[in-house]
């Protein structure tokens, strides 16, 4: 399972409707278009009341004919965008967001839009050039820099995190956000204590952020005080009920701890306000496994069926692939089945990610 602790994800947000083709409150100096298609614009109002009803598919179905109707309008493709993202198809959604960004290449959401789904496609370099060309352009859009640092950190760019968090914190004090952010950066760096004591600040600051108590949590498992931890994870998903990402985490503590079927619940809750979120999913089989025993194979049936569904919304998931293929090397007792997922993760993961010694190994030993 790939590593589900999170602090600074960034929520996509569906836009509101901004009629004629160009203009919203989001962008500056819009690029001149031509009047937007009124039936464009209707299936884009319908799609988008749609997918806030929860109906995703039909919504993607009828934002699908607005662009189809309409290629210029922006805010259908930028919507497209984020349901694809929500429903796991990083690539259909970045395609979507890299049209919406030609069309509005002011538009602050869909720069961050897309920089968040660089980032969950595991192309943080890419998504930090995109953000930083914003940024240099458009130097007060603080949501494009605040999303800049997170991926600068994940791109190993800890210097530029650093000075970007602080460029927020110049412009808007004790935003906590950017608090957070330079805490995490601190902390890639193995500076322990000043993350602690950044956090601290934050959290004094700000009493109920579940972003500063969720990266508090963070830097208490860094430390190795898992109980600590969960409590931060505990007091986020208390201060914001929606706030998946605490869950996320509360769920990878509790594996952590070899506490599987109340990760399960945690996992679980997550997926019935996001059906589709990959995370809660992966996290899901991870903590079903957990479960089985050589005698008691359902949870172990249960897993594999997850991650199967998890490889139909998203076929390249690397992380479902190793870990189906684990589930049937290690625990299945069904080699065969592991072996073209395996060679699968190994074409396609990154030459450093960890878990490739280990399904080289297995593969070696499936006959």
């Amino acid at each position: 399972m790939r590593q589900l602790i999170q602090a600074c994800a960034v929520a996509l947000a569906l836009a509101g409707v901004a009629c004629g083709g160009g203009g919203s409150a989001g962008v500056k100096s819009a690029p001149t278009l031509k009047p937007a298609d009124p039936v464009a614009v209707k299936k884009m109002i319908t799609g988008v009341e749609r997918a806030r009803d929860g109906k995703n598919e039909e919504a993607i179905g009828l934002l699908e004919e607005a662009v189809g109707k309409d290629p210029q309008l922006w805010e259908a493709h930028y919507n497209l965008g984020v349901l694809r993202a929500q429903t796991g198809d990083l690539e259909k959604a970045e395609a979507s967001l890299e049209k919406a960004a030609s069309l509005a290449p002011n538009a602050e959401d869909v720069a961050v839009a897309l920089g968040e789904v660089r980032r969950r496609m595991g192309e943080p370099e890419q998504a930090a050039e995109g953000l930083e060309a914003f940024v240099k352009a458009h130097p007060d859009a603080l949501a494009a820099r605040t999303a800049l640092i997170a991926a600068s950190r994940d791109a190993g760019r800890i210097d530029k995190a650093i000075e970007n968090a602080r460029e927020v914190l110049v412009r808007r004090p004790g935003d906590p956000l950017a608090r957070a952010e330079l805490a995490l950066a601190h902390l890639e760096r193995g500076e322990i204590d000043t993350a602690q004591l950044l956090i601290e600040e934050a959290l004094k600051a700000e009493v109920k952020s579940a972003v500063a108590e969720r990266t508090a949590g963070l830097i208490a498992l860094k430390r190795g005080d898992d109980a600590i931890a969960f409590q931060h994870f505990a007091k986020a998903s208390e201060i914001d009920p929606k706030d998946t990402t605490a869950r996320l985490n509360i769920g990878t503590v509790l594996i952590q701890a070899g506490v599987y079927d109340k990760a399960e619940q945690e996992f679980r809750a997550v997926l019935q306000v996001k059906p589709d979120d990959v995370d809660a999913m992966l996290g899901l089989a991870a903590s079903l496994r957990g479960q089985g025993t050589h005698e008691k194979q359902g949870p172990y049936r249960e897993a594999e069926k997850v991650l199967k569904h998890v490889l139909e919304v998203d076929g390249d998931n690397i992380n479902a692939m190793f870990n189906l293929g684990v589930l049937y090397v290690d625990f299945l007792q069904e080699p065969q089945k592991a072996k073209p997922l395996l060679k699968k993760f190994l074409s396609k993961s990154p030459k450093k990610h960890p878990a490739r010694a280990g399904a080289e190994k297995r593969l070696a030993g499936i006959k």
